[in-house]
């Protein structure tokens, strides 16, 4: 599944992010490529340990905490702490798939993370640069996907991809990855669809004596396909 989340973070946050990545030391984007990832990246990055790194990835975390619709699409487990990448002067990443576990050293310990999801957080507005479209391979062909200062793609980790060239501008966004309760993209695609649809049932017809009925297939469902 791919899904497109707008307004993750507001105009003001969008803002502050962009004015702490203007002060911030950038790096390699390669220090945390896998070999071959390595091969294809060209881009910069903030080191995982960065303080401003640290500083704006929770304030990515706080605000997917309050995002419904990244919460029911995600259904996550754990996130790793969102990193922070700039395209610029014809910098691409070509097509690769993720590592399928990253390491989480940011509590003292390498805590495995499988990368069920992938997420992109826009920093920077599509009329700011040109290029810079994230390109991922789904069942449904090649889906081009530029958004919105503050807005999130949300795809299967799986997924082939790659950053176009930025031929103009400066592209700036937060990436992270997601373990998900639930580890096949089908199971979440249903869970989101059930729980899409039981919000917009208690939105028309809040009294409708079947919303309990499909409220608890939600959730046995859950109960048998999780792992909490």
């Amino acid at each position: 599944m791919l899904l497109q989340i707008p307004q993750v973070l507001t105009a003001e946050q969008v803002a502050h992010c962009r004015e702490r990545l203007e002060q911030a030391d950038w790096a390699d984007g390669r220090i945390t490529a896998g070999h071959q990832s390595a091969k294809a990246k060209d881009n910069a990055q903030l080191p995982e340990d960065s303080p401003v790194a640290r500083e704006l990835g929770t304030l990515v975390l706080e605000a997917l905490a309050r995002n419904s619709t990244f919460f029911s699409a995600a259904l996550p487990k754990r996130i790793y702490p969102p990193l922070f990448n700039r395209y610029a002067g014809g910098q691409s990443f070509g097509y690769h798939i993720d590592n399928a576990i990253r390491y989480d050293r940011s509590s003292g310990r390498a805590e495995p993370i499988r990368t069920d999801l992938s997420a992109t957080l826009f920093l920077s507005a599509p009329e700011e640069y040109d290029g810079g479209e994230l390109v991922i391979e789904d069942t449904f062909g090649a889906q081009s996907v530029k958004l919105a200062a503050g807005d999130l793609v949300l795809y299967p980790g799986t997924s082939l991809h790659k950053v176009l060239p930025v031929t103009r501008g400066t592209r700036l966004a937060s990436f992270f990855w997601i373990q998900s309760m639930l580890r096949e993209d089908s199971q979440r695609r249903l869970m989101f669809e059930l729980d899409v649809s039981i919000r917009r049932l208690t939105q028309t017809v809040p009294e409708h004596p079947s919303l309990v009925q499909l409220t608890g297939v939600y959730h046995n469902l859950l109960r048998r396909w999780a792992e909490p």
